[in-house]
C-alpha cells in the first residue's frame, strides 16, 4: 500500500467536501456519477486508486440516492485495488432504528452497517451518531467524531456564567451532561411523552429555569415539534432566554416555520447535512476542519483522541 491520500465525494456532499479538501490541502479527486435514464447510478473513479488511502466523504441524508452512492462507489474503490478504504459519513442516516421497539421492525442501523462492511469499507468516520452504541453494529474501527470539538470554541468566546444546559427528551440527557461538566453549569430535562413517532402527547420540565440562558441540546433536529415544544415550556418557566444546538438539521416538512415561529432564540447547526433555506434564526458552523484533521491522523497512524474535549 502507498502513502498516497485520495479524497472522495458523494454528489449530495459536495458542498461539504470541497472545505474538507480545502482544509486538508488536498483537491478532491474525480469521481464521475453517470446515470441511466431509468435513475440507475455508477461511480466513475476518474483516476488511478491502486494501493492508495481512498476517502469516501458522503452524508447519507435522504433521498436514498446518497446511500446507493456512498455503497457503489465503496465498491468502485475496492474493485479498482484501493489499498485502504475510509468512510467519512458526517451524518450516518437510518441511525435513529438503533432497536427493536416494536414487534415485526427493522434495525436498520444495523442493516447500514452490514452493508458498508460488504462493500469493502476498512474504516468509519462520522460524527455525533444517534446512539454510541451503533459503532458495535461494526466488526472495522469506527471513529466518531463529537461536535463538542466545534460548538465549545464557539461558546468559549461568550458568557457562559447565566446558562444552564438542558435536554429535549430523556435520550439526550448525556449529551446536555456532558456541556455542563464542562462549564460547570446546571442541567434540566424535558419529559416528553408520545403517542406515535412525531406526535408528542405531553411534556413536562424537570429542574429550575427560573431566569437562566438556557442551551438545549441534542444530536438532530427533524421536525422540530419536541425542540421547539421544549424551548416555550422553559420560556413559560421563566427562563431568561432559550438557544440550542443541534448537530444534524434534517429539518423536514414545516420545521422552518415552527423554529421561526418558536422562543428560540437562535438553532445552531453544523453543515453534515445542508439547510433546504436561510432562516434568520440558524446559525451554521462548519465540521470541515475537524474531519480534515480526523482524516490525517488516520493517515498517519495517529490517535484522534485529540479531538476530543475534555473537562477543564
Amino acid at each position: 500500500m502507498t502513502d498516497e491520500v485520495t479524497l472522495l465525494s458523494t454528489t449530495g456532499s459536495q458542498y461539504l467536501s470541497a472545505k474538507i479538501a480545502t482544509a486538508y490541502g488536498k483537491p478532491l479527486g474525480e469521481l464521475e456519477v453517470a446515470k441511466f435514464n431509468d435513475g440507475e447510478m455508477q461511480p466513475i473513479i476518474k483516476q488511478s486508486v491502486r494501493g492508495e488511502y481512498v476517502f469516501i466523504i458522503g452524508s447519507t441524508f435522504q433521498p436514498h440516492e446518497n446511500l446507493m452512492e456512498m455503497l457503489l462507489t465503496i465498491d468502485a474503490a475496492r474493485r479498482a485495488s484501493a489499498g485502504y478504504i475510509c468512510c467519512v459519513m458526517p451524518y450516518f442516516g437510518y441511525a435513529r432504528q438503533d432497536r427493536k421497539d416494536q414487534p415485526r421492525v427493522p434495525i436498520s442501523a444495523k442493516l447500514i452497517a452490514n452493508l458498508l462492511v460488504e462493500a469493502g469499507a476498512d474504516r468509519i468516520m462520522t460524527l455525533d451518531l444517534h446512539a454510541d452504541q451503533i459503532q458495535g453494529f461494526f466488526d472495522i474501527p469506527v471513529d466518531h467524531l463529537k461536535s463538542q470539538a466545534i460548538y465549545i470554541p464557539y461558546f468559549d468566546s461568550q458568557d457562559m456564567s447565566n446558562v444552564t444546559f438542558a435536554s429535549p427528551d430523556m435520550g439526550g440527557v448525556k449529551r446536555a451532561r456532558d456541556y455542563a461538566k464542562y462549564y460547570e453549569r446546571n442541567v434540566v430535562i424535558c419529559d416528553k411523552y408520545r403517542k406515535r413517532a412525531g406526535e408528542i402527547a405531553g411534556m413536562t420540565l424537570i429542574g429550575d429555569v427560573e431566569g437562566a440562558d438556557v442551551i438545549l441540546v441534542d444530536d438532530l433536529v427533524d421536525t422540530a415539534g419536541t425542540l421547539c415544544r421544549a424551548a416555550d415550556l422553559i420560556m413559560e418557566r421563566g427562563a431568561k432566554s432559550v438557544r440550542a444546538i443541534a448537530t444534524h438539521p434534517i429539518l423536514s416538512g414545516d420545521a422552518y416555520e415552527k423554529i421561526e415561529k418558536s422562543k428560540l432564540e437562535t438553532l445552531i447547526v453544523c453543515d453534515a447535512v445542508p439547510l433546504k433555506q436561510i432562516s434568520p434564526k440558524i446559525k451554521v458552523l462548519s465540521s470541515a476542519a475537524l474531519f480534515a484533521k480526523g482524516i490525517r491522523k488516520t493517515h498517519d497512524n495517529e490517535s484522534i483522541s485529540a479531538l476530543f474535549v475534555g473537562g477543564k
